[in-house]
């Protein structure tokens, strides 16, 4: 492949950026065991510690629970107004609570809301074994389908979190199941920003104290168990960012609701994401073999955006891979390219970059004075 430096009729372009990455210094520390900020647009990490160490989840995974939901009532397996059965079992699961009554008929978007804002170990069950027979089963499920999400670091056995050696995850996948809950399922994402919800006549708040402190918090969900400690999934957008926030192993709910607070305002107030190119707007040019015609524009196929810390600025290169000529025919969305970006302590980013038009074979005189030319430019070479 030939490396060239970004060119357009612009001449050189040499972009100014500081661009957030794994390799970045950290400038926060946090008292939480187990920790990672990113950026959702880009997938910037922002701040990470222990991201890939193995916890318990506690009820954190319950957003697992309610993926399986979300993916049934997308295909049509389950509607909202359906009502599954609550189990003896169900009923008698300890810990928090929806308060549902063995033999009960529940609407599943009541169940919704007792395992999103109640935490409800019994609505979760309930789902489980309406969705897979048992709750055994239903966690069997659940891993094969983190897998499926690149959840490589997640094993799950139960619905609910509920302790067992063999019910892990780690920080990093839970974000990753944050980031594909809200990008697969937005139509049922808001149920997550609801603050209270009343079943059987006991109103119960959502556990997640961002919502509370105007951060523009819309999910996720909080976990406690004395081995994991206390924990939270969060997610806030403002202006049209989100940032993702897992956060474990603290020592009380309200070092919880602190430093959850504490990491996405940082996040918020010392990185910014930009739009570098939009989708089908011309990066580069290519020279195409025998082409009608002899260039073909080179485009990114979709918004291209960077997150970089404010303030503070360092150089960052651009240049284009490809191997030219590119010989014709093409079409258009053509993969020939790609656009290397580069900056000192951050690894390479790889862009791809693909035709913007259809471009056609020239005609045979057109092919011959092609040859000639391009055997006249490789003698001068």
């Amino acid at each position: 492949m030939m490396m060239r430096a970004l060119s357009s009729v612009f001449g050189i372009l040499i972009v100014v950026l500081a661009v957030a990455g794994p390799a970045s210094a950290q400038v926060i520390e946090t008292q939480a065991r187990q920790a990672i900020l990113i950026d959702k647009t880009t997938g910037t990490v922002l701040f990470e510690k222990n991201a890939d160490e193995r916890m318990p989840t506690s009820s954190m995974s319950k957003v697992m629970t309610m993926y399986m939901l979300f993916e049934a009532l997308g295909d049509g397996r389950l509607a909202l107004e359906d009502r599954l059965t609550v189990s003896e079992r169900a009923w008698r699961k300890g810990g928090s609570k929806m308060f549902v009554e063995v033999g009960e008929q529940v609407r599943v978007e009541d169940l919704i809301r007792g395992i999103i804002v109640q935490s409800g170990n019994d609505a979760s069950i309930v789902v489980a074994e309406a969705l897979a027979g048992s709750e055994e089963e239903f966690g069997r499920r659940m891993t094969e389908r983190a897998r499926e999400l690149g959840l490589e670091s997640t094993n799950l056995v139960n619905a609910t979190g509920w302790p067992d050696p063999d019910h892990y995850s780690t920080a990093r996948d839970l974000a990753r199941l944050a980031e594909a809950l809200i990008d697969d399922y937005p139509e049922f994402y808001d149920y997550y920003a609801e603050t209270e919800f009343t079943y059987a006549d006991i109103r119960q708040s959502n556990r997640n104290p961002l919502l509370y402190r105007n951060l523009g918090a819309d999910g996720l969900k909080t976990g406690h168990t004395s081995d994991a400690g206390y924990g939270l999934m969060a997610s806030a957008e403002r202006n049209g960012r989100r940032l993702i926030l897992v956060i474990n192993g603290l020592e009380s709910a309200s070092a919880r609701a602190e430093e959850g607070e504490r990491l996405i305002e940082w996040g918020f107030r010392e990185f910014e994401t930009e739009l570098l190119f939009d989708a089908n707007e011309p990066v580069d040019e290519a020279w195409v073999w025998q082409g009608d015609p002899a260039s073909v524009p080179l485009v990114v196929g979709e918004d291209l955006y960077l997150t970089r810390r404010r303030g503070a600025e360092s150089e960052m290169a651009m240049s284009v891979r490809i191997e030219e000529p590119v010989p014709a025919p093409l079409t258009a969305g053509a993969h020939v390219a790609d656009l290397v970006i580069s900056m000192s302590g951050v690894p390479d980013r790889i862009v791809p970059l693909v035709t913007g038009a259809e471009v056609g074979q020239r005609g045979f005189f057109g092919r011959i004075a092609s040859s000639t030319s391009y055997f006249v430019m490789s003698l001068v070479q």
